[in-house]
């Protein structure tokens, strides 16, 4: 996106003059997430658009903006023909087209071809390609391998062979399977499908200021940071995940780890330099990414999430995926509020959320 986080995060309640160069900066990188938050117009030819509108660049001194379209009419401004803005709250259909391309690779037992889904939205592969993923924020190919991957990961733990899990999950081969799929499920497909049976997993509990801290890693990379009041609690939610996974406890080197995330919470760190092993639908992927690009000290909304990744109707989605967040600090889903400030809840208690959103401002 042409628009950071640090530029998004201010969208609602800025002041004015603040707020209308970030509107500029939207319709400038033609940024289809604000479609729906403000028209522009043209002063030059009476026109008022969509912040995404495809039409000639308009100079900067020319442009007003509106909050609604009745607004901008109301100010003598007629709808542009192009990307008719007074349309919208039609349904978009690129979005239409999108979602039931991304329901019939869902549903297919085969990934349908790039060439297939262009045809069926009537679209050029290339164009459809491009659609696809400022929709979705994922390519077709992307968006595939994950639903595969989560499919893969339900049926590994009901199938009675890793053989059936492969092919019931739509792979036509399993040296596709085991090239694609590891990575996303953080372990070996049979340890999975045996409740982590065979992985490692290293864990201490730390002591903060906002209470007790567990830090769990594979070999991968950081799995678990949980937060709460009862260490034993903590360590029964990460068996919890891993039923049948072998747990060892953290020697000295692991120690050092578990100290730099407790600095983390403590405020001492901004960042946290450690492999994170992260496992996740593609949209939750997609909403923690937009999460770790909120700077410590800011806050951004729900709705601004959604409009982040592209999706600015899937506010409750996001909430989902930040209460599924299994990496407290290091996606720093604390940082999401509601659009009146309000800091709404948070996995690991509310008080928490407050004393870090409070603590990261100081």
């Amino acid at each position: 996106m042409s628009i950071s986080m640090n530029d998004i995060r201010q969208v609602e309640g800025a002041q004015a003059p603040a707020r209308d160069e970030e509107r500029w900066r939207a319709v400038d990188g033609r940024d289809p997430a604000f479609d729906g938050a403000f028209v522009f117009a043209v002063r030059t030819t009476g026109v008022f658009c969509r912040p995404s509108c495809a039409s000639r660049p308009a100079k900067r001194e020319n442009v007003s903006f509106f909050s609604t379209v009745a607004e901008a009419q109301k100010a003598g401004y007629r709808a542009c023909k192009r990307c008719r803005p007074d349309a919208l709250g039609a349904p978009d259909p690129q979005v239409q087209a999108v979602r039931r391309a991304c329901e019939r690779i869902e549903s297919a037992e085969e990934a349908p071809s790039l060439a297939e889904l262009a045809a069926s939205a009537g679209l050029s592969p290339h164009h459809f390609h491009r659609v696809f993923k400022a929709v979705a924020g994922v390519t077709p190919k992307a968006y595939a391998v994950a639903t595969r991957a989560r499919r893969a990961a339900d049926k590994l733990r009901t199938a009675g062979t890793v053989t059936e899990a492969i092919y019931d999950a739509g792979f036509n081969s399993s040296s596709r399977f085991y090239e694609t799929t590891d990575a996303r499920l953080g372990m070996s497909p049979g340890a999975l499908r045996r409740g982590g049976a065979g992985t490692v997993i290293r864990f201490a509990v730390g002591q903060a200021s906002l209470g007790a801290v567990l830090v769990a890693a594979t070999k991968k990379g950081v799995c678990a940071i949980l937060l709460g009041d009862d260490p034993d609690a903590l360590v029964r939610d990460l068996q919890d995940r891993f039923p049948k996974a072998e747990f060892v406890g953290g020697d000295s080197e692991f120690e050092r780890m578990v100290a730099e995330v407790v600095g983390l919470v403590e405020g001492t760190s901004q960042r946290l330099d450690l492999p994170l092993d992260i496992r996740g639908t593609a949209f939750q992927q997609r909403v923690w990414a937009a999460l770790r690009a909120i700077p410590a000290g800011k806050t951004a909304t729900y709705a601004e999430i959604a409009r982040a990744i592209g999706q600015p109707k899937a506010v409750r989605a996001v909430g989902a995926a930040c209460g599924a967040n299994p990496l407290a600090i290091a996606i720093p889903c604390h940082r999401v509020v509601r659009a009146d400030g309000d800091l709404s809840g948070y996995r690991w208690g509310v008080e928490r959320k407050r004393k870090l959103i409070d603590r990261e401002a100081a």
